[in-house]
């Protein structure tokens, strides 16, 4: 015992001396401490509440008080209760000392970033524009209100709360943006154009959809066509360990609903914002009218559209909208003592139908669920139905096929108000969806003109980028930015090209009566391959992850075939042009599943990339045919990136103008001081 108390007083002085060695070369560094003037530390047990698993302020005991917290304030509004959740977990961050003390007192709520300089950064704002008119049970913005109260209860506006409340958002103090406090990481900040990428294997399975888990932990949920679902443990990076998923024990297995087939399946999975304390969860998926009786959905050929589905003729032997587009709701197996966020399993029997729609012809379908990040409505992405779309759906406004739609799964009406309404299913709609503003578009569209959207996303980091992969049908694979109200012109155009389709018993749209929205990335299908139909594009994200920092910031996207990568990089920011580039990419080899390479080359035997994934720590996944892949360091496939050996791990977004979590303390003396209490809290 003496000489590990030994030892680690020598680790002490070491780290205290390197440490104030980085203070003098670098003035304008802050340290981490907790409230307590202790180290962070990381977690024994991983934090099921808190975002913070790595260095932490917090234990498993007070990530508990901080979930009881947070339910106690009973807050549902979904835009208001993830920005009030970020707020009381951020005492668990690492400089949780400086961002719950301002001129030397305590506070009950972390320095919210204030800045007059840039909007990114002003989180205050955000807070109050978001929850300024939200009841709040035993707020923690004020001690002396009891019960229910809200911001604008207690201060008159914006800046009166921010004067309070906020911070100065730039290089002189430490503030607190809704995200991880982060030191300087070197990133892509240049814009150049990434290269390569490199990829390590953690799993064989082949899953069509991931979705991180709500309560910032490790954890994800995988979900195959077949109609299964798993809860999965993700290993660090650089951990040598693979993927921890028992196929044995699904969370949800519902293949005795899902028609499973080439076309169809379990086409997606999504966590309500709330999922670790509601335990609501959702799927999308097709069924089979002849084989389920809960699969009578109304046909999206109707007399509505002047379509008659009995005149349309079989598709693969299927009889018109004999397969369905299903959305349901289902719910963890929680009990009075247990909240899901500890549950591992959930109950095949459906608490709701939320949607359900006869398809015409058996392709093109898409399926895809997202919660808006900013909003917690439900966005569902639905394909033309495919041969060429010959009714014109995508274009029809009464039509849901070729459209995104929006839907508000918290506030269900009653049946007889479905009714009346003429829903498909139980939700309601959201009062700014674009049928207000045109009264032609059926209540649940948020956008048309879409072929078949195969994989969209929300940017983690600038939520109004909402990116979509529209599959083509003879020429060209395009990305999409998705807008309220959007129309992005399919069948009237494939890419920015006249499309002109074979035949049209549904009529045509003229390309004079639309404003199209042109893609902003692509590919011609002769890129990739010149015989038709070897191309489909799937659609990525943003990586935001600095793993790899020279691919930070681009979007990735890839084709179903395997064998092509893209990263889109954006200049200037938040301009909407894009330069795409082709990259390179392979597989480690000690990766902790060994990679099957193509024959004949080095590119990894991915087989069909069905779709792209992101972990609570923005790690960027693939899931494809042959298994789970992970983009890792690029050094580990022999790739240079400039900025690699100056980053640390994978963190969070880099402080940086573009992406800040904090802006740190400039000046010595307040980091000295840091310092003294850390050196202090360390060694006794």
């Amino acid at each position: 015992m003496a000489v590990s108390h030994l030892m680690m007083k020598i680790n002490i002085f070491f780290l205290f001396y390197v440490t104030l060695f980085q203070l003098l070369i670098n003035p304008a560094l802050s340290l981490p401490l907790c409230t307590d003037s202790n180290a962070p530390h990381t977690p024994k047990t991983p934090l099921a509440f808190c975002n913070y698993n790595g260095s932490s302020c917090c234990d498993s005991n007070d990530d508990s008080n901080i979930q009881k917290q947070f339910e106690s304030m009973n807050v549902s509004q979904p835009a208001c209760a993830p920005v009030l959740k970020s707020i009381l977990c951020s005492r668990c961050d690492p400089f949780s000392a400086e961002l719950f003390t301002i001129r030397t007192a305590a506070r009950q709520v972390p320095v919210l970033c204030n800045s007059t300089v840039s909007s990114r950064n002003n989180f205050c704002e955000t807070v109050w524009d978001t929850c300024q008119n939200v009841s709040i049970t035993n707020s923690p913005f004020s001690t002396s209100l009891q019960g229910q109260s809200k911001l604008s209860d207690i201060w008159q506006s914006r800046s009166d709360f921010c004067n309070v409340i906020g911070g100065a958002s730039v290089n002189e103090s430490v503030c607190f943006d809704g995200e991880k406090v982060s030191i300087n990481i070197s990133t892509n900040s240049t814009k150049s154009t990434p290269t390569s990428m490199c990829l390590e294997k953690i799993a064989n399975g082949s899953y069509l959809d991931m979705v991180a888990h709500t309560d910032g932990s490790s954890r994800a949920f995988f979900s195959n066509q077949k109609g299964q679902i798993w809860l999965a443990m993700i290993p660090e990076v650089g951990s040598g360990r693979g993927l921890d998923l028992d196929e044995s024990n699904p969370f949800l297995d519902l293949t005795d609903q899902v028609h499973f087939d080439i076309q169809f399946g379990l086409m997606s999975i999504a966590l309500h914002p709330n999922f670790a304390q509601n335990g609501r969860f959702f799927a999308s998926f097709n069924c089979d009218r002849t084989q389920t009786p809960s699969c009578a959905g109304r046909c999206a050929c109707n007399s509505d559209l002047n379509c008659d589905p009995s005149k349309l003729a079989p598709d693969s032997a299927a009889q018109p909208c004999q397969y369905q587009s299903v959305v349901a709701e289902y719910t963890a197996n929680t009990t009075a003592s247990s909240r899901a966020s500890v549950i591992s399993t959930a109950s095949p029997v459906e608490v709701r139908r939320i949607f359900t729609m006869g398809l015409p012809f058996t392709s093109h379908h898409a399926g895809q669920i997202l919660f808006g990040p900013d909003d917690g409505y439900l966005y569902f992405m639905m394909g033309d139905g495919g041969g060429g779309d010959p009714y014109n759906f995508a274009q029809n406004k009464k039509s849901l096929l070729g459209k995104i739609m929006r839907f508000d799964v918290d506030n269900i009406p009653s049946e007889s108000e479905i009714t009346r309404l003429g829903l498909w299913g139980n939700y309601s709609i959201p009062r700014d969806n674009p049928y207000n503003e045109d009264k032609d578009l059926q209540p649940e569209i948020w956008a048309l003109g879409l072929q078949n959207p195969w994989r969209c996303s929300f940017d983690s980091d600038r939520p109004s980028y909402f990116m979509c992969g529209d599959v083509g049908k003879n020429e060209y694979e395009e990305v999409d930015i998705i807008t309220k109200k959007g129309n992005y012109g399919w069948r009237i155009y494939e890419g920015t090209t006249i499309y002109t389709p074979e035949n049209s018993p549904g009529g045509n749209t003229s390309t004079g009566s639309i404003n199209p929205i042109f893609p902003v990335m692509g590919y011609e299908h002769s890129d990739v391959n010149k015989n038709e139909g070897s191309a489909a594009i799937t659609g990525g994200l943003f990586y935001r992850s600095t793993t790899d920092p020279c691919l930070y910031g681009s979007y990735l996207y890839g084709d179903l075939y395997a064998r092509y990568m893209w990263a889109g990089v954006e200049t200037p920011e938040n301009s909407g042009n894009f330069t795409t580039s082709n990259i390179t990419f392979s597989c480690a080899k000690d990766s902790p599943v060994p990679c099957d390479l193509v024959p004949g080359s080095e590119l990894p035997a991915l087989g069909y990339v069905f779709s792209f994934g992101q972990d609570n720590n923005k790690d960027v996944y693939l899931l494809t045919s042959s298994g789970v892949y992970r983009i890792v360091p690029p050094s580990r496939c022999g790739y240079t990136c400039a900025y690699e050996s100056r980053t640390v791990g994978s963190t969070p977004a880099p402080t940086s103008p573009s992406g800040s979590g904090a802006h740190m303390l400039k000046g010595s003396c307040k980091s000295l001081l840091l310092l003294l209490l850390l050196f202090i809290g360390l060694s006794y």
